[in-house]
């Protein structure tokens, strides 16, 4: 095997299988990548045996091989090395990696023992903008649960779905505290995500890092696989294998108090708020009171902060409480200039979702004050 490429095509093609190579496992060869030659391009695998990886970059070949390394080593000799090319080779297990005047040898394990990656077989693909995909993620996971007994929730549901002539993606994650919802305009209706897919948080965030926003990719199923076409990489994702939800039942028949509050002007005062937080206590008061928003946190481990916003009410005044970082992840990710907070009466749901559109909702259940 012997072959140069540019440096830093070779320094990417790696850095992308970091976040799927095992760093604990009883099996070695996990935590490498599978390096072979294929048609004039170096090909790059990677897998932790729920995830793959699959890259293809330009490469000059002089003679074909394979060969398995340390994904991690890897990475820092080639991060590590100055120089436009990197020179190649492979005799038996032994591998030299040089550029200019340094030089690297070591050993890796042979192409036979990685574990195989299953073929995609005839996989149906689905364009969606790569922006639109990487705002879907955005607006959701951060709503998904950690507890990792419940894989269900330690995830994010996708599903398609068509309103009249209009088809769209719609993306969902919940903790049971609080549940964010985002959709997207398709320009076809995608049959097999219909009843909804379950994506593993791992597998998502490996999503969103080969998603180029610029570009357009493909996502298709195959054999309880997301399978995500992006450029020169191919990365499948095994499904959470479980029933999620009917996260429909959670929101709002009913809507709440409907108050209008510009977005960086509240967001910035719950930071302030969250300054008095702690792991044992992060919760804020919010007074609704004739023609103001009073926050209020008070925590006897730290300290206390109030704040006053005046804005555009005339209702009723309301007390509610809500952890502070739930409105905060809530709101960071909405893009316009105003909020609709639609807060629910007593311990009912609250809803908070851009002022000017539809396409995102987020639901954050209120706290006992």
């Amino acid at each position: 095997m012997e072959l140069k490429i540019n440096r830093n095509t070779f320094l990417e093609g790696i850095q992308k299988t970091l976040g799927i190579v095992e760093k604990k496992t009883t099996m070695p060869i996990l935590n490498n990548v599978l390096l072979t030659t294929e048609n004039n391009k170096l090909k790059i695998i990677a897998t932790d045996r729920e995830i793959s990886l699959i890259s293809y970059y330009d490469a000059e070949i002089t003679e074909k091989g394979d060969i398995t390394l340390s994904a991690k080593k890897l990475y820092e000799m080639v991060r590590e090395i100055q120089g436009d090319v990197i020179n190649f080779s492979k005799i038996n297990n032994v591998v030299k990696i040089s550029c200019q005047r340094a030089v690297y040898k070591f050993s890796g394990l042979p192409a036979d023992d990685f574990p195989s990656v299953a073929d995609d077989g005839d996989v149906k693909f689905y364009n969606i903008q790569g922006n639109i995909l990487k705002d879907l993620i955005n607006k959701t996971a951060f709503a998904m649960a950690t507890d990792e007994t419940r894989k269900n929730l330690n995830g994010v549901l996708l599903e398609a779905g068509a309103e009249g002539v209009n088809y769209f993606f719609r993306m969902v994650a919940t903790d049971g505290h609080r549940l964010a919802l985002a959709k997207c305009e398709a320009s076809e209706f995608c049959q097999e995500m219909a009843k909804g897919i379950i994506i593993p948080r791992k597998g998502l965030m490996e999503v969103k890092k080969i998603v180029d926003e610029n570009e357009s990719v493909g996502i298709g199923l195959h054999r309880n696989m997301l399978i995500v076409k992006a450029d020169h990489t191919i990365l499948k994702v095994s499904l959470v294998d479980a029933d999620y939800p009917d996260y429909k039942r959670v929101i709002p028949a009913e809507k709440g108090v409907s108050v209008i509050l510009e977005k960086e002007t509240f967001l910035h005062a719950l930071r302030r708020m969250n300054v008095v937080s702690s792991e044992r206590y992060s919760g804020v008061i919010l007074s609704f009171s004739n023609g103001k928003i009073t926050l209020n946190s008070t925590n006897l481990d730290v300290g206390e902060a109030m704040e006053e916003i005046d804005i555009n009410y005339k209702g009723d005044d309301i007390d509610v409480g809500f952890n502070v970082n739930y409105l905060i992840d809530a709101i960071s990710v909405i893009a316009g200039d105003n909020i609709l907070f639609e807060v629910g009466q007593g311990l009912k749901p609250s809803v908070v979702k851009p002022a000017e559109n539809d396409n995102f909702l987020c639901i954050v259940m209120p706290l006992k004050i």
